[in-house]
């Protein structure tokens, strides 16, 4: 049903527009109680072997919704009811922003990759979370806050400028994610540089301590995968050394490497500047995380995210070193039966391996 909806309203339908109807029909569906109830026991069946702890947390299974489809806190009980392990909101800037000039998402369907150029359109940190303060849950779920800079701040301000929206989310966050690696925001990559990179996780590390008592939030950075493999290392490294919880793996690529397997030229060229993600993306991410892994083993948190597909792509990144596992431009083609398959294929897996749990087979 869902290949027939794509193929004769989402896919004729400006990308953006098709992706608000979309998540409106979910936010829709999860404020009836016995739609939500059938929903969530359709598509999120609790498989035990899948239960995973990870960042200090109890998680239903390894498998999530990425930061980007959610960017506003708007729709968690409707994206935890399709069976996601845990939902990542935002990236939310410190003021509010619309992003930049439409038209700025695109589908490459015949490679099942999406080209955005977003630009961090959000309500701002304070609207979030006062949204997120004042939710009631419908669906139990873990959120995860990803927040990056504001567009207009300088470059020299970008410390105060996590800050702020760090005192204002970290308390409502299971766990947090500084984001460096959207190409959409100019400079914001130059972040990811360890001389920045350090007193930047510092303030948001001791900003979240200060504002939050009674538990230690999570603290993971979010890195690109056209960082040089030494630069790779150098942020894990510093991730050790800083004590972070965990280091996301990977953001999408200014790269075009995969493109054209079926798209052609002039569509990959119409689609123009912007973070590629989905298959494509697969191969140098994967690589990303095992470098990773083979850096900082089990110290810190892996999460591996992009080109996530099937349950054999969250297997094969267990595998490689991640303890959880993100989706976001597979749900757009996989639709929302994705998360029951992945989940049922994922049980399927552990049930052939020889490890009795998910965390025995993380990185072997």
């Amino acid at each position: 049903m869902y290949s027939l909806l794509f193929r004769l309203i989402f896919r004729r339908m400006d990308p953006e527009r098709a992706h608000h109807l979309a998540f409106s029909w979910i936010r829709l569906a999860a404020r009836v109680p016995l739609l939500r109830t059938w929903i969530a026991a359709v598509l999120a069946p609790r498989h035990e072997a899948l239960r995973t702890e990870a960042l200090g947390l109890r998680l239903p299974g390894p498998f999530g919704l990425a930061a980007g489809f959610d960017k506003n806190a708007a729709g968690i009980d409707g994206l935890a009811m399709l069976g996601f392990g845990h939902v990542e909101i935002g990236t939310v800037t410190a003021r509010p922003q619309p992003g930049n000039p439409r038209k700025r998402l695109f589908r490459l369907v015949p490679d099942r990759a999406l080209i955005n150029r977003m630009g961090f359109n959000n309500d701002g940190s304070a609207a979030v979370a006062a949204r997120l303060r004042e939710r009631k849950e419908l669906v139990p779920a873990v959120v995860g806050v990803n927040i990056g800079k504001t567009k207009v701040v300088p470059e020299g301000e970008a410390v105060a400028d996590y800050v702020t929206s760090t005192e204002r989310l970290a308390r409502h966050a299971d766990y947090l994610v500084v984001n460096v690696s959207s190409p959409n925001t100019p400079g914001l990559r130059d972040l990811q540089a360890v001389d920045q990179l350090r007193p930047l996780l510092s303030a948001v590390r001791e900003a979240a301590d200060r504002t939050v008592t009674g538990r230690r939030v999570p603290l993971l950075v979010k890195i690109a995968p056209d960082l040089a493999d030494e630069d790779v290392d150098a942020v894990a490294d510093l991730a050790v050394e800083l004590g972070l919880d965990g280091i996301i793996a990977t953001n999408t690529t200014i790269a075009r490497d995969g493109l054209g397997l079926s798209t052609t030229g002039d569509e990959i060229a119409a689609s123009g500047a912007g973070g590629l993600s989905g298959a494509p993306l697969k191969a140098r991410s994967l690589e990303v995380l095992r470098r990773l892994y083979a850096r900082v083993g089990g110290r810190i948190t892996l999460v591996g995210v992009g080109g996530i597909q099937t349950a054999d792509d969250v297997w094969e990144r267990i595998l490689a070193g991640a303890t959880l596992v993100q989706g976001y431009s597979g749900f757009i083609y996989y639709g929302p039966m994705g998360c029951r398959r992945i989940n049922i294929g994922l049980a399927a897996q552990l049930a052939a391996c020889p490890y009795a749990t998910l965390a025995y087979a993380v990185g072997t």
